[in-house]
């Protein structure tokens, strides 16, 4: 017990290290609020083994795709070379890897249900601190970091049949409501989280709603 409370002590200080101060909304702040997120939702789902969900959710981003050359497994392997380095067994490794690889969303049109419980917790974790008003901030800041326009109304939202398709969309960010973010509430594997999703969800369509009332000059 001791020696995993170091792992996880551990592996949150190197993340840390690698992240902080990154500005696109993939920092630092967004692992913590990850993991404080799944350690929530795993309270209320018996079975989940926290070890895996506290690493998994650490380490999910820690070399996030979509700033690797759209390499969907740069997280995990990056992991998996840290984890070696805290000499964990080689099956548990597996495990924790398997949970960061089935973690992203990949386009609309693609299925992405994690293959066991810790799996649907952290991918879970992960989309909730996509939704509300931490979800609207990141996306513009994405979109800021990405130089994406705000919005476009000659540019229509895109429901991406591939991943391929999603990786390389160009569309302004306000699209990515409509392509991501408001397909998430549905999407959710828990109660809990599903039940947390509801307000943000609901908090993300009023924001648009007032958002076209300005574009427009009625407010």
């Amino acid at each position: 017990m001791v020696l995993r409370q170091k792992i996880i002590r551990e592996t949150r200080e190197y993340v840390k290290r690698e992240l902080e101060g990154e500005s696109s909304g993939h920092d630092w702040w967004h692992i913590s609020r990850v993991r404080n997120n799944a350690v929530r939702i795993a309270s209320e789902e018996k079975g989940a083994d926290l070890f895996i969900v506290k690493l998994a959710s650490l380490l999910h981003d820690i070399a996030d795709w979509k700033f690797h050359g759209g390499d969907e497994k740069a997280s995990s392997r990056t992991a998996k070379d840290w984890l070696k380095r805290q000499n964990l067994d080689d099956s548990l490794i597996a495990r924790i890897c398997m949970v960061i690889e089935e973690v992203s969303f990949k386009g609309a049109g693609v299925k992405t249900v994690p293959s066991t419980l810790e799996g649907k917790i952290v991918q879970d974790a992960d989309r909730l601190d996509a939704l509300g008003a931490i979800g609207i901030a990141r996306t513009f800041a994405y979109g800021g970091k990405m130089a994406r326009e705000i919005y476009n109304p000659n540019i229509k939202p895109e429901l991406h049949k591939t991943f391929e398709e999603y990786r390389s969309n160009k569309g302004s960010t306000i699209n990515h409501f409509y392509e991501k973010l408001l397909l998430l509430k549905e999407r959710m594997n828990t109660d809990a989280a599903k039940r947390i999703a509801e307000e943000r969800d609901k908090y993300m369509r009023d924001f648009l709603e007032r958002f076209y009332k300005e574009w427009d000059g009625v407010q």
